[in-house]
Order: C-alpha cells, then sequence, then structure tokens
C-alpha cells in the first residue's frame, strides 16, 4: 500500500514537473483572471450531470440481483468516486462495491463485477467515439496505438465475461483443477469469489438492458466531453466538439498510469499534451487544465463529502468485509 502510494506520489511529481517546465507562471496568473466565468455553472452542471446518469447506469447493472433505490445509489457513488481520487492506486474502486453490500444483499465480489461491467462499456463506449473521430482528424500514431492496446485489453475482459457468464460451469471446472494446487482454504475462498463475482454479472444476457446501457454509456461521456467544449469557450479557444473527445481519451489514458491522490500531475501533463495536438500553447493548455481538473475534482469531493456521514468506512472495513464474503 505504502509502496504503491509512493509510487504514485513519485509520479504525479514527474507529470507536474514537465506540466509546468517552460511555463510562465504569470501567464498562468493573467489566463486564471481573464477566464470567463459565465461559462463555469454550465459546465458544474454537466459534471453534476454525469454522476446522476452514472449511478442511474449503475442501478440497471445491479438490477438482476436487487433493485436499488436511486439515492442510495447516488450517495454511495458519490462516496466511491470521492475514495477512487483520494486513495491511491485505485484502492479506492473497492469503496462502492463495499458500500453498496453493507446496505443491501449484494455480496461484495458480486458489486465488484458490476463495476467491471461498467468499466468495459465505459472503456468500449470512450474508444468507439475516438475511432470515429479518427476518421475525420488527423491524429499522431502514437495515440491511435495506445488506443488500439487499450481496445485490445477491453476486448479480453469483455470476451472473458461474456464467457464466464454463458459457460459458468465449464469455465468453474475449468480453473478448479487450477485452484486445487493452492492451500485448502485459499482454494476455497477463490473458487467462491470468481463464482460470486460472475453474478455481477448477470445483466450482460439481457440484450435490451445492455442496448440501454449502452445508450447511457454514450449520453454520460458525451456530456464529458460537451463539459470540456464548454469550458473551451471559458478560455477562448476555438477549437471543435471532436477536439474535446480526443482530449477525453488522453486525460483517461493518462490517468490509468499509477497517480497520485486526486490525479494531481497525470491529469494536467495528459490534458496539456491532448491541447496541444490542436495548437494550443503550453501555458494556455495548462491553465486550462488546472481549472478542468479543480472543477472536475471538486465536484466529486464536494458530492462526496456530502454523502460521508451516511456511508462511512475505512480500508480495514472493506477487507474485513471482503473476506467475510468469500467465506459466506
Amino acid at each position: 500500500m505504502l509502496k504503491k502510494l509512493f509510487l504514485g506520489i513519485a509520479i504525479g511529481f514527474l507529470f507536474v514537473y514537465f506540466s509546468f517546465k517552460g511555463v510562465d507562471l504569470g501567464r498562468i496568473a493573467d489566463g486564471l483572471k481573464n477566464a470567463k466565468l459565465s461559462f463555469i455553472p454550465a459546465v458544474l452542471g454537466l459534471l453534476v450531470l454525469i454522476q446522476i446518469i452514472r449511478s442511474y447506469r449503475w442501478g440497471i447493472i445491479l438490477k438482476p440481483m436487487m433493485a436499488i433505490d436511486q439515492l442510495s445509489l447516488f450517495s454511495v457513488t458519490s462516496v466511491g468516486f470521492l475514495a477512487v481520487v483520494a486513495i491511491p492506486a485505485r484502492i479506492g474502486e473497492l469503496a462502492r462495491p463495499y458500500l453498496i453490500s453493507t446496505k443491501t444483499g449484494v455480496s461484495m465480489s458480486s458489486a465488484v463485477g458490476t463495476v467491471l461491467v461498467e468499466r468495459v462499456l465505459d472503456g468500449l463506449t470512450i474508444l468507439a467515439a475516438f475511432f470515429i473521430v479518427v476518421l475525420f482528424t488527423p491524429l499522431p500514431p502514437w495515440l491511435i496505438r495506445g488506443s488500439l492496446v487499450f481496445l485490445f485489453i477491453i476486448l479480453v475482459f469483455l470476451g472473458v465475461m461474456i464467457f464466464l457468464i454463458f459457460k459458468r460451469e465449464i469455465a468453474l471446472n475449468f480453473l478448479a483443477p487450477l485452484f486445487r494446487r493452492l492451500p485448502e482454504k485459499w482454494h476455497l475462498r477463490l473458487a467462491d469469489l470468481i463464482d460470486s463475482l460472475i453474478d455481477g454479472f448477470k445483466i450482460i444476457p439481457h440484450w435490451r438492458s445492455m442496448c440501454y446501457l449502452v445508450f447511457l454509456s454514450v449520453a454520460m461521456w458525451l456530456t464529458d466531453a460537451v463539459a470540456m467544449y464548454v469550458l473551451f469557450f471559458a478560455f477562448g479557444f476555438d477549437l471543435p466538439l471532436s477536439a474535446a473527445f480526443v482530449l477525453m481519451v488522453i486525460i483517461i489514458l493518462g490517468i490509468a498510469i499509477p497517480t497520485a491522490p486526486g490525479f494531481v500531475g497525470n491529469w494536467h501533463f495528459f490534458c496539456v499534451l491532448g491541447l496541444g495536438l490542436f495548437g494550443i500553447h503550453k501555458t494556455d493548455a495548462l491553465t486550462y487544465a488546472i481549472v478542468l481538473h479543480f472543477l472536475s475534482i471538486g465536484v466529486i469531493v464536494i458530492l462526496g463529502l456530502a454523502f460521508l456521514p451516511f456511508n462511512r468506512f475505512s480500508l480495514s472495513d472493506i477487507k474485513r468485509r471482503f473476506s467475510a464474503n468469500n467465506d459466506a
């Protein structure tokens, strides 16, 4: 845990250094002063809408196991994403499964499975939008190659999930000899964990629900791109909506790297990199990155803190719950 924390912080500082290298701090201050604040409320509204769509979509993925009211979903989602930005090395991703398992009868392992479904939907939606943009916008080969690698990983995950849900018994029977090589305590736990995890994929055979989930995913990430696009106007950037999609993909790829809490450094460096593809000066791009990061993380932190009193947890709580679910 500490090694991952220090690694994330070290990488974050490195990206901060390269982001600010050669930048005129006075020009950044001027850019912040001259930004058109009238666009900020619209950006904030869109960022909140993203969280609403995200929590609603999660409820649909969970529905084959249990119908959960929207307020509980939004509350848990808000605190869960606060954990993602506050806890390094993506360990915070376990907060939502833990919290929803404490509030409902859904096991934590199954809840983790629903989060994996979310991630696959997100990856496919973002990359589909990106490759559509590529048809009309010339982009550097390294970005296309990186996106293809990302797409391959997502498709592998999707293929494994489809196989596990449709050929569950075959998959478990195939894995059983591998599990039996472990000490009895561990092989039983691991077998139960995988079996419970597969329950989180129950939405996949329901093609109508999956089509609706794809629609919601498109709506959510389109909202994210529009938020970035609206913020362009605050800084006088004359860029098309397609630039916002490219920027969104680059930032997402960037924050997938081990990072400091709050994605500090990674976010800024890759945002500057993305805007640089469209001819935006580094100083102006960094000014935009600072504001976009502040607004995006600010919304997550405020919503998370608002619901935190109703969803308290610690890393030791998550570990105990996970162990209890696997022992059950």
